[in-house]
């Protein structure tokens, strides 16, 4: 059920005298008193309700009795969709940085203010339904602090593995999420679009406040993108390769912008695509990595 329903439940009950607090709003719709809370919370700061807290009645009140609900008619679709994109934009630390972050707060108030960007361009991400299905489960097992069985797929070939998930995070056009099999201290972070299929478990794990190292929450430097130069089978009619941004092309050329190497190498063993052209590197690190595979098939 969508927050919007607990939040028009709990504005009536208010309307009605009846001082309703997050235990009510917990019973009333079956969640836990966190979730509650935090409906309660978005009253108070996205939608300005002038919450007050009465502790004779032990709930809340409006201190401005003008005080209506916007109309806010949003699908949860749509919900998980402004949830993950305001992700990713507070986690760009690229070109126009300021900005978009600016862009990701304004995702995150939920609010019909538009932000105004004048003639810049700003990043476009793709919300590609698996990763945002994987996005929103790995949300719900860091919030109930909870494992999950991950079955997961790369250069390496594929594996599943039961996973304390910590933290979510984006680097270099790539979401990661960060946690560990075992040891706390043995911290890794695996790729979103690695992962084959998501289970949660009914297995719990303690978390500490400074659980995750110090090194992933380094900032990341202000860089220039890296520019492949592909041939594909044919001429792409938006700006985007399958999530990756086109800075120009010619006929079937296309020149694709990427930050991450392993991330960008990952994607060209899935996708369809006629000649890497450039740059040389790239091509050299591919093929080292293709002769590794075929090595150890056993292939000459």
């Amino acid at each position: 059920m969508s927050n919007m329903h607990r939040i028009h439940w709990f504005d009536e009950q208010i309307r009605s005298g009846r001082f309703p607090n997050s235990g009510g709003l917990a019973r009333e719709f079956e969640i836990s008193r966190r979730q509650a809370q935090r409906d309660i919370e978005y009253m108070a700061i996205s939608l300005r309700a002038p919450l007050l807290y009465m502790a004779k009645y032990r709930g809340y009140c409006y201190e401005d009795q003008t005080y209506r609900l916007p109309h806010l008619y949003m699908t949860e679709e749509e919900q998980r969709v402004l949830k993950y994109l305001a992700h990713r934009y507070r986690h760009y630390n690229y070109e126009q940085s300021d900005a978009v972050k600016r862009v990701a707060h304004l995702l995150e108030r939920f609010t019909p203010e538009e932000q105004q960007t004048g003639n810049r361009q700003l990043p476009v991400f793709m919300a590609h339904p698996q990763q945002l299905q994987f996005f929103e489960m790995l949300s719900h097992a860091i919030t109930e602090l909870r494992k999950v069985h991950i079955h997961y797929r790369d250069h390496a070939g594929e594996r599943q593995f039961s996973w304390c998930p910590l933290k979510m995070v984006s680097q270099f056009n790539a979401d990661y999420v960060i946690g560990y099999e075992e040891d706390p201290v043995q911290q890794t972070a695996i790729r979103l679009e690695g992962i084959v299929h998501v289970r949660i478990t009914n297995e719990t794990f303690e978390y500490q406040v400074d659980g995750v190292l110090s090194g992933w929450e380094e900032a990341l430097p202000v860089r220039k993108p890296f520019v492949a130069e592909i041939r594909l089978k044919e001429v792409q009619q938006t700006e985007l390769w399958q999530g990756y941004r086109i800075r120009a092309k010619q006929d079937q050329i296309h020149w694709i912008e990427f930050y991450d190497t392993d991330a960008f190498m990952q994607h060209l063993f899935i996708s369809e695509w006629e000649e890497l052209l450039s740059p040389g590197w790239l091509r050299r690190k591919l093929e080292s990595r293709v002769g590794g595979m075929v090595g150890k098939l056993g292939m000459t």
